[in-house]
């Protein structure tokens, strides 16, 4: 257990870059043999747009690093946060520390992204994809990563979290980011069962179906606990009747187009399709 702290403590850039990278590639390839749905599309074209806003999350990223390694280092020198309240070995920090780093750092963040209608607009820029593929997962508008790494910082003080346990954690959450979103056909019966601790691919296809309800569950990214404590879980019988995308925009013009896609959150805020309807029903 040690080893792993001491790996994680100075992880190699070479590491965190082959998950980045070597993740897309693997499930890139994967994506072509066993596909869950086949799309017809410029593959390529597509992997350039949504790359395009890993670079800007990697850059931000970057420049937040020193506010995220400042905090690490307050709370891990004064002891402060959820994991010194009961001393726990190393295998429990690790255990509750990632637990914890998913609730706030992913879900929690995510939830909000979703009722805030500010957020939701930089949010639905990773909404409007319709073809979802191992790429978008990488599909996040600049603005929605500033504050996605807020609410990472915010854990990580809450929590208490030590840097290599920071590492492990965003390790994880990149590696998930890759399996959840790669369009492959995963067997039902499997999936099931692993969607009982964790976010799989089937259940998070189900977050990118194009309207309300659905739109609205499965917040998870690497633990689908949170979910099911929660009430946001969801599952669909045949996966393969989703349509990707988000129902305000589903033009061509604005949801691939990356200027475009820089100025949704800035754009009037558009009431989705149900909430139409919602609105229109007569309240007791």
């Amino acid at each position: 257990m040690e080893s792993l702290v001491n790996f994680f403590d100075n992880i190699p850039t070479e590491f965190r870059a082959g998950i980045l990278i070597g993740g897309v590639v693997v499930f890139w390839v994967v994506e072509g043999t066993l596909p869950l749905f086949t799309f017809q599309y410029k593959k390529v074209r597509h992997a350039g747009l949504n790359l395009f806003f890993t670079l800007t999350t990697a850059i931000i990223g970057f420049g937040l690093a020193g506010v995220l390694l400042a905090a690490s280092d307050m709370v891990a020198n004064n002891q402060f946060g959820l994991l010194y309240i009961v001393e726990l070995p190393l295998w429990g920090q690790l255990i509750v520390g990632v637990l914890l780093l998913d609730f706030i750092g992913a879900y929690l963040v995510h939830y909000t992204e979703h009722k805030v209608k500010w957020m939701w607009k930089f949010h639905l820029v990773h909404h409007s994809d319709t073809t979802v593929d191992v790429t978008t997962g990488l599909r996040h508008h600049p603005g929605e990563t500033i504050f996605r790494i807020g609410f990472t910082i915010l854990a990580v003080i809450i929590v208490g979290a030590p840097m290599w346990l920071i590492m492990v954690y965003q390790s994880l959450s990149v590696l998930f980011a890759h399996i959840t979103h790669a369009n492959i056909r995963m067997p039902k019966s499997v999936d099931r069962v692993l969607s009982w601790l964790f976010v799989t691919p089937l259940m998070h296809k189900v977050h990118h179906h194009y309207t309300q309800p659905l739109t609205d569950t499965n917040f998870g990214n690497i633990f689908s606990i949170w979910d099911r404590i929660f009430g946001t879980f969801a599952q669909v019988e045949d996966t393969k009747e989703l349509i990707y995308g988000i129902d305000t925009h589903m033009n061509p013009k604005e949801n691939d187009d990356m200027v475009n896609l820089l100025k949704i959150p800035f754009q009037p805020y558009r009431v989705p399709e149900n909430e139409q309807v919602q609105n229109l029903v007569p309240k007791k």
